[in-house]
């Protein structure tokens, strides 16, 4: 019951953002192709089940940048606009096309890379990969990326433990009021 409910919410906060926010991310597509002309990053990163899903977002980096986890990046990568989006997060707004195609949850673990063998070593250990990965979550809020995987999937764990609709709007709301910094890339 509970996963039906946090799918209809998934499906109609996805929806309804979309639609309102659409004259915005259609200003940021346009922002983004004048700037560098790839507005759309897609990324094949780990699913539920460890299923390979294609992740959608703004671009914040240079379109030649090698495809590892943002920690791994070096922060002259970054664009001028997508500093701004990155530290805005709506840079992920894009991946709520994935949640309305049910690649995602709203709230859940972080998605990794295939290449991210500490990361995906961690969450075997915790079966993180049970569920559908999110947008934002515990780890998320609590600025914790996959530069460090077992704490990483200890919190995705923790999460997982406790999870409420009650903290599914709670991570979303900590992350509309700005919870969380992101991944970081390196100096």
């Amino acid at each position: 019951m509970r996963n039906n409910i946090i799918t209809f919410f998934d499906c109609f906060i996805a929806i309804t953002t979309l639609v309102m926010l659409s004259p915005i991310l259609f200003c940021i597509y346009i922002i983004i192709f004048f700037d560098h002309g790839s507005p759309i990053f897609i990324q094949v990163r780990m699913g539920k089940n460890k299923k390979p899903f294609s992740l959608i977002k703004f671009r914040t980096m240079k379109p030649d940048t090698e495809s590892v986890a943002s920690h791994l990046v070096a922060t002259s990568s970054i664009t001028p606009v997508g500093r701004v989006l990155r530290k805005t997060k709506l840079d992920e707004l894009p991946q709520l096309i994935n949640v309305l195609k049910r690649d995602m949850s709203l709230v859940g673990p972080r998605p990794n890379l295939f290449n991210q063998i500490d990361v995906i070593k961690a969450r075997e250990e915790y079966e993180i990969y049970s569920v559908l990965p999110g947008i934002t979550g515990l780890a998320q809020v609590n600025n914790i990326d996959m530069s460090t995987p077992i704490h990483l999937a200890e919190m995705d764990k923790k999460m997982l433990a406790g999870f409420s609709i009650r903290q599914y709007f709670k991570y979303i709301f900590m992350t509309i009021f700005g919870a969380g910094r992101g991944d970081a890339a390196r100096p």
